[in-house]
């Protein structure tokens, strides 16, 4: 257990930590991608396999960019591909190293990795994707069956 006095120091140490985290020297990472091809590409990627390699070819950035629809709907490429069930333009983004979460594994049918989320975070199955879509639909998307049985199970 922590004395007064240890979080009375602690409080007064933490500006002091996060200003040397703030002035640490980082790369220059470049400007900001333009919203309009954030848009852009995550539009393609819900589809048009060969729009989004070539918006990728040009600005491999993209590959994580997240657009917000608004209201915090925000939504990468691979968001887009999963609720589409679109398999192969979501494996080629993992592929390139795209930031996977449950809704593509479960788009996908990788019910290791859906099983493995729901018992280390209990409730995670009643997350809601990008535009507050079911992870249950995702698994409909993908005609992930041995996913949709199983979410289908939890709910008994």
């Amino acid at each position: 257990m922590l004395t007064l006095t240890t979080r009375r120091t602690m409080m007064l140490a933490a500006p002091a930590w996060l200003a040397a985290q703030t002035a640490a020297k980082r790369p220059d990472k470049g400007p900001p991608l333009a919203p309009d091809m954030v848009k852009t590409f995550v539009g393609a990627a819900h589809g048009n396999l060969e729009k989004t390699k070539e918006m990728l070819a040009e600005t491999p950035a993209l590959l994580n960019a997240a657009w917000d629809w608004g209201g915090g709907d925000f939504e990468t490429g691979l968001g887009g591909a999963a609720h589409m069930g679109n398999r192969q333009i979501a494996e080629y983004l993992i592929g390139l190293g795209a930031r996977t979460d449950i809704f593509a594994a479960a788009m996908l049918g990788r019910i290791e990795i859906v099983q493995a989320l729901v018992k280390a975070f209990p409730g995670i199955e009643k997350s809601l994707g990008p535009h507050k879509i079911p992870l249950l639909a995702h698994a409909e998307r993908g005609k992930a069956e041995n996913v949709i049985e199983y979410l289908k199970s939890l709910k008994t």
